[in-house]
């Protein structure tokens, strides 16, 4: 077993012994666990407050939090304007991402560029980031414990950045910012709150390659989208 693979199974070891444990409480409570709190995923969320995207950068490449930290070739921190009206937001750093430390540049990175030109915009109008800031072992999905521990530095880079819109991009950025496991057909042209931004959910580009036929859905979000950004 290579060291991706044994980091990789490490990781699901610890999350189900968080659940385990977890659900040992719920069904003992006070009579086996006395006061003991379990208490691992608040602790995960605390981390100090920036002033700026340049500070919290410094903060996060050094976390080893995980250990995706020591997989990395580079941290992905995200790009574009500081102070954009919009942020978007996919799942994971891929191999180009990695090798590169900037999000989207792959073929989906480039198909996302020509969907922000269809509606007059560049990558430098607006900022790019990811739910996870390291790349998964062969681009597995996030696992529940890593989104937890990355989540909270994407949530400070929102507070510095302070956009009026967030477009969410594809099943995995949309699970992780709802905590919820939900369809992106049943989101798709609605507005929602997040942390008092305004979000619209959209399929990610990569799904696009793969399935032409969400191109024409894809289009309708982005002209809402532009319409929105448009009037903030």
């Amino acid at each position: 077993m290579n060291e991706s693979n044994l980091c990789e199974k490490l990781i699901e070891v610890i999350d189900l012994t968080k659940r385990y444990i977890l659900q040992q409480k719920e069904i003992y409570g006070k009579e086996l666990w006395g006061d003991l709190k379990i208490n691992v995923k608040e602790k995960a969320r605390v981390i100090p407050k920036f002033p700026s995207l340049d500070k919290l950068y410094q903060y996060m490449k050094e976390c080893h939090k995980c250990p995706l930290g020591s997989l990395r070739t580079n941290l992905v921190f995200g790009v574009g304007n500081p102070n954009a009206k919009m942020v978007l937001i996919g799942e994971a750093p891929g191999r180009d991402e990695d090798i590169q430390g900037e999000p989207f540049v792959g073929r989906a990175g480039q198909l996302l560029n020509r969907m922000l030109i269809a509606i007059n915009l560049k990558r430098e109008d607006v900022y790019i980031a990811n739910i996870l800031k390291c790349r998964p072992p062969s681009n597995r999905e996030p696992l529940e414990s890593e989104v937890e521990l990355c989540l909270p530095y994407l949530i400070e880079q929102l507070k510095i950045i302070k956009p009026k819109i967030i477009l969410a991009l594809g099943r995995i950025a949309v699970n992780s910012l709802f905590k919820a496991k939900m369809d992106i057909k049943n989101l798709r042209g609605k507005i929602f709150d997040f942390k008092g931004i305004k979000m619209i959910v959209t399929y990610h580009p990569a799904a696009l390659l793969r399935n032409p036929q969400f191109k024409r859905p894809a289009w309708e979000d982005l002209q809402m989208v532009k319409r929105i950004y448009d009037e903030s």
